[in-house]
């Protein structure tokens, strides 16, 4: 009976690790948000690193953080690296582009907690209502990435995230 048994969940584990292989190759999240400010006000906080401080939904996470800044001061070639606990890992942010007051492609590498290599794009666009800033994360899913997508996906894990950090970035423009 024990036999049995020992050999049912070794068939499930390989069966959940075969089909994780069969996962899509890429994932995409993305969150919008209408704020009340104008498009030169919401880009400058994107496009400096050192503003993010004030919005980013992981900064307060861990206060021991350590943070560092290289490259530009802002825009094309700004560079930000921090290392922290388990609930922001350490990585590297790199301004690929800036397009004021309308685009900011970053080049995001997480090293830990898993190593991955995204592209994040923030469009601001003046919409009737405002200004709406989309948020994009998109990148390769390797098979560690595979796997646990098995189980959640990736915009459940990093979608709320997104949704938080548009919303102190709203409050922190929308300031008079």
């Amino acid at each position: 009976m024990i036999r049995k048994l020992l050999l049912g969940v070794v068939v499930l584990i390989i069966a959940v690790l075969a089909f994780a292989t069969r996962q899509p190759d890429t994932f995409s999240v993305e969150r919008r948000l209408v704020m009340n400010a104008p498009p030169e006000r919401i880009f400058s906080q994107i496009n400096d690193f050192h503003a993010w401080e004030s919005w980013s939904p992981w900064a307060k996470l861990d206060p021991a953080m350590t943070a560092t800044y290289s490259g530009a001061a802002q825009g094309l070639g700004a560079v930000y690296e921090w290392s922290g606990n388990s609930d922001v890992g350490s990585g590297r942010m790199a301004i690929k582009s800036a397009t004021p007051p309308s685009e900011v492609v970053i080049a995001l590498d997480f090293m830990t907690p898993i190593e991955s290599h995204n592209v994040t794009t923030f469009m601001i666009t003046p919409v009737a209502s405002g200004t709406e800033v989309l948020w994009t994360m998109k990148g390769d899913a390797g098979y560690m990435t595979k796997l646990m997508t098995m189980f959640t996906s990736m915009d459940k894990m990093v979608g709320p995230d997104f949704t938080r950090g548009l919303e102190q970035l709203k409050a922190v423009v929308e300031r008079p």
